[in-house]
């Protein structure tokens, strides 16, 4: 039952991280975009995204996990590092949603591998029901990046 938990908590820490880059990624993406409505959808997609974090967080707590402070990954700062310099040089809507989705390939991944895994039931159905919203999310930013092809 311990090695349960410990790959319960490794996998949620992990996701943990993911979210927060895909929160800080929304946010960048949502300050520089130009297009009303993408702006509006992007910022609220971060508070999601918060909210998500904060989920897997209350599992932790409550499995007993007593300190989750957890940062973003490496290649989740130097993504958004890339997008802002995109966005700088003039990239435009269209290469800030190459850079969004590009974030939604990453943590999609991470949640189908974490979803491959033997993970308490209830932990599984909160990790299914987000990775539907992720890629719901996903969907919408293809689409969106693809009906502004340069």
């Amino acid at each position: 039952m311990a090695e349960l938990l410990k790959e319960t908590e490794d996998t949620l820490r992990g996701l943990i991280k993911v979210l927060i880059d895909s929160q800080a990624g929304f946010q960048d993406v949502g300050e520089h975009i130009q297009d009303d409505t993408l702006k509006k959808f992007f910022l609220a997609e971060s508070l999601k995204r918060a909210s998500f974090r904060g989920d897997l967080e209350d599992v932790l707590h409550k499995e007993g996990v007593k300190d989750v402070k957890e940062s973003g990954t490496v290649a989740g700062s130097i993504h958004r590092g890339w997008g802002d310099l995109k966005a700088k040089l003039g990239g435009g809507d269209h290469t800030l949603l190459e850079t969004a989705e590009s974030g939604e390939d990453t943590i999609k991944k991470a949640y189908a591998e974490a979803l491959k895994l033997e993970l308490p039931l209830p932990v599984h159905q909160l990790l299914s029901t987000q990775a539907a919203h992720i890629q719901t999310s996903h969907d919408y930013v293809k689409a969106a990046r693809d009906s502004r092809k340069s």
